[in-house]
């Protein structure tokens, strides 16, 4: 049962949860946002993330089992008006749903220790929708970890966290990387290093025809404008292209890593591949 009184708009806490909307405030609290029920309801089901939910009264009737969830983990959960709740939100059109989360990215060390089989390495990567829709990707590709390097956008921008869509916590993901620490830590693990590339002397077609792509592979994605740095490409194993077989000038960033890395999961799970295929 949601409590009868709604927090002030005035309430340390709401202060508290506005600022988290500014990066400098995450990194110093080592907090962050959740909004809309999929995102929370996730926050929710990982163990120690949701600290703090504030609701609606609307939203709280209407998503009693998140309310409840949110409480059993061991969350604060607060009542809100639709104004504290809208300035605390970084949407348009809030949905009523607020979480204020503890960061869970992941050491790099303990990714490469898990001896990855797919993973997506997001190399200057700026635009924070972009993040959030590879991120979701790769966890729709069955993909190991995600690693952002250091000059890659805030894992825990709002924009971020929305376009992952709940994926932010599904899989780990480790920030901060420098790509050159990254692919070699990678290489070390076993893992071949491929660079998405439009100008890749590779074509993914071929590499998945040569029977090349049922390694572990490591992906990485560059920035969307320019692409990957001539020193980046240098330290794949391959740069690859995804054929473009229509009039379309190019594929945008997440739509090339969706490409990319559903080809290595499927090639991965065929016979010879670095997974094991569960007999039906």
């Amino acid at each position: 049962m949601v409590g009868p009184e709604l927090i002030s708009p005035k309430s340390s806490r709401v202060s508290g949860a506005r600022r988290l909307a500014k990066r400098n405030f995450r990194g110093k609290e080592r907090l962050f946002l959740a909004e809309g029920p999929q995102a929370v309801r996730e926050a929710a089901g990982h163990a120690g993330t949701l600290v703090e939910l504030f609701a609606t009264l609307d939203a709280a009737e209407r998503y009693t089992d998140i309310v409840a969830e949110a409480r059993d983990a061991g969350a604060r959960v607060h009542l809100a008006d639709e104004d504290v709740i809208a300035d605390i939100s970084t949407t348009v059109t809030p949905q009523g749903l607020v979480g204020v989360c503890r960061f869970l990215d992941t050491p790099f060390e303990d990714v490469l220790a898990a001896r990855p089989k797919l993973v997506a390495v997001l190399a200057n990567v700026r635009d924070p929708g972009n993040a959030g829709t590879v991120l979701r990707c790769a966890d729709a590709a069955g993909a190991d970890a995600v690693v952002l390097t250091d000059a890659s956008v805030d894992l825990y921008n709002p924009k971020s966290v929305r376009a992952s869509v709940g994926s932010l916590f599904h899989l780990p993901v480790a920030v901060g990387v420098p790509v050159e620490r990254a692919v070699q830590g990678l290489k070390d693990a076993g893992v071949r290093i491929l660079a998405a590339d439009g100008a890749g002397e590779h074509d993914l077609d071929t590499e998945l025809d040569r029977g090349t792509m049922g390694t572990p592979t490591a992906w990485i994605f560059g920035n969307e404008a320019w692409g990957l740095p001539e020193e980046t490409r240098e330290l794949a194993d391959a740069v690859v292209r995804v054929p473009i077989h229509g009039k379309a000038e190019s594929l945008n960033l997440a739509t090339a890593a969706a490409v990319c890395l559903y080809a290595s999961a499927r090639a991965q799970r065929a016979p010879g591949g670095c997974r094991s295929v569960t007999p039906s």
